[in-house]
């Protein structure tokens, strides 16, 4: 047998062998010890609460079109942003200052912060007409910067924009391209900022606890970061140790053998 026909033959043999660790399937899936059931979905807390720096499209309706104009017009502010080809373009919307204030059109500085969509919604409605700006005004308010941030063992790490402004956990990863086999599915860290404090929360992909968890449904700005599990820590750390020793044992024993079969 020719030298090089006897290392590709060790490298083949051997090298999977050494990368290959001994996972537990059971580990590797999601809800193992689901059986067929329902789940009643907790929708009460998944209307999110407006927070400072949020950005937001305010559009103005009314039985007069040309009246309510003037206050979408402004519906520009001077926030700038980025975009993946380093594109700098002004960002529209509304933006939450620091003091929880929003600048309208005829209403001055509005109260945002702290209130949700509706309450927001109802109170600008209520201002238009008791100020008798518009007859029956009707406003619609959406996110504009209603974002989730996915990172670690996934497919594809990313910044999510989420357009509908409603989106759970596993949706989340299914558009980062699904946890890696080397995923920790049963510590998975979820962190949340609320009235100005983070919240780290650990969550268990393997049980079927996620559909009743408050976290299942995700908010705005919510980090997702998944830790790679012990076999791929372990695998890794035993390939930095033992694959030069190995590689060498390999080509001492092929030309050991070479020259005992000349």
């Amino acid at each position: 047998m020719e030298l090089r026909s006897l290392l590709k033959i060790c490298f083949l043999v051997i090298i999977p062998v050494l990368f290959s660790g001994c996972a537990n399937t059971r580990n590797a899936v999601y809800f193992s010890d689901t059986k067929s059931t329902e789940y009643n979905s907790s929708m009460e807390s998944l209307e999110p609460v407006v927070q400072k720096n949020d950005l937001l499209s305010i559009t103005v309706n009314s039985l007069n079109p040309e009246a309510s104009e003037i206050f979408n017009a402004f519906n520009t502010s001077n926030v700038r942003s980025v975009s993946a080809s380093n594109t700098v373009s002004p960002a529209t919307g509304y933006l939450v200052d620091q003091d929880g204030y929003i600048q309208f059109p005829m209403l001055g500085r509005v109260k945002a912060a702290g209130l949700s969509k509706k309450a927001l919604k109802n109170h600008i409605e209520q201002e238009l007409l008791d100020r008798k700006l518009l007859l029956s005004p009707l406003v619609d308010i959406r996110y504009l910067n209603y974002k989730v941030s996915i990172l670690g063992e996934v497919g594809r790490p990313s910044v999510l924009t989420v357009p509908n402004e409603k989106l759970t956990l596993l949706e989340a990863l299914g558009l980062a391209g699904d946890l890696t086999i080397y995923a920790n599915r049963n510590n998975v860290l979820l962190i949340r900022e609320e009235e100005g404090k983070k919240k780290l929360v650990r969550l268990d992909l393997t049980s079927d606890e996620i559909f009743t968890s408050p976290y299942y449904y995700l908010k705005s700005n919510d980090i997702i970061y998944v830790e790679p599990n012990k076999t791929k820590i372990a695998s890794a750390g035993a390939a930095r140790q033992w694959l030069p020793l190995v590689l060498s044992s390999l080509t001492l024993v092929v030309v050991s053998i070479d020259r005992l079969t000349r």
